[in-house]
């Protein structure tokens, strides 16, 4: 198979392009033919030895694709699924537990669905998991129009809560289409001085990012972060600051996938990328200002 494989850490130009052994399931995997793979950006952290990883590794996680051999029973040959790939989605084919997949509805295509698993359940679990989000209450959600924030936006507001985007001027209209209801432009707006007592922050950015948050959020509030470390907290508050890192969960990607297929959940494409070009997407997603999903084009 043809497949990415980064043999040392470094820029984008270690992303090689080679021929790699197709990969062979095992009892309750699958062999996947990937149609789509998502990039998310812990992937360039992985690249650049900032998260470590094993070299030499194809890196990528988010794939929708074709079922080409199957050893668990609940899945047959020639099914659409779409989840996490656990031999890298950068590649032609991958294996992966049937346990972290899940069918592709008919009618949401392999680009929306290759773009959901990490950044939906990440936003889901942050804010339903962690978050204990309910209809009614007030939700600040930083980096509001990336590919987890623009879910999270999404379903905040599906559950009824009122939700506050943080993010360029650029975005605001974009994210208010989302459903936010409030906008708050960091680059010429402090947050901190214009948004107080909201139930749930949720941090997609990190840095000073998640400090400032803090100061949004009511006693006995909840602050989540999936960017970095979490700022102490006086236990007086009452407020829980955690970190989220999200676990694939079947039920979750079945459920996302149901949205997306009802209209219920919009999947924003940053741009399109052959699987040659992988370098050239790590840039772009290394900038930190995309809007929604950038995707690589693996298959048919």
């Amino acid at each position: 198979m043809k497949a990415i494989v980064v043999r040392e850490t470094g820029g984008p130009e270690v992303l090689k392009l080679e021929d790699a052994p197709d990969p062979e399931p095992s009892d309750g995997q699958v062999l996947v033919r990937i149609a789509v793979a998502g990039l998310n950006p812990i992937e360039y952290k992985q690249r650049r030895g900032i998260t470590p990883k094993e070299l030499p590794a194809i890196l990528g996680s988010d794939f929708s694709g074709v079922v080409e051999r199957s050893l668990a029973p609940e899945l047959s040959e020639g099914t659409e699924v779409f989840g996490f790939a656990a031999s890298g989605a950068y590649a032609e084919l991958a294996v992966t537990p049937a346990a972290i997949v899940a069918e592709k509805p008919p009618g949401i295509s392999h680009d929306q669905a290759a773009a959901l698993p990490v950044a939906a359940l990440t936003a889901y679990q942050a804010l339903f998991d962690r978050g204990r989000l309910e209809g009614g209450q007030r939700v600040l959600i930083a980096g509001a129009s990336g590919g987890v924030g623009g879910f999270a936006v999404q379903l905040a507001k599906r559950a009824g809560a009122h939700v506050i985007g943080l993010g360029s001027a650029s975005n605001r209209d974009y994210v208010r289409s989302l459903g936010a209801t409030d906008y708050v432009d960091y680059t010429s707006e402090d947050v901190t001085q214009v948004v107080a007592d909201v139930d749930l922050a949720f941090d997609a950015v990190g840095g000073a990012t998640t400090q400032a948050l803090l100061a949004t959020v009511r006693d006995g509030g909840t602050l989540v972060g999936i960017a970095g470390a979490m700022p102490e907290t006086d236990p007086s508050s009452g407020i829980r600051a955690e970190l989220l890192i999200m676990s694939p969960k079947q039920e979750q990607l079945v459920l996302m996938g149901n949205l997306v297929a009802e209209g219920a959940l919009r999947v924003e494409i940053a741009q399109r990328f052959a699987l040659a070009d992988a370098a050239k997407a790590h840039e772009m997603s290394e900038t930190g200002r995309t809007r929604g999903k950038i995707l690589l084009e693996i298959g048919s």
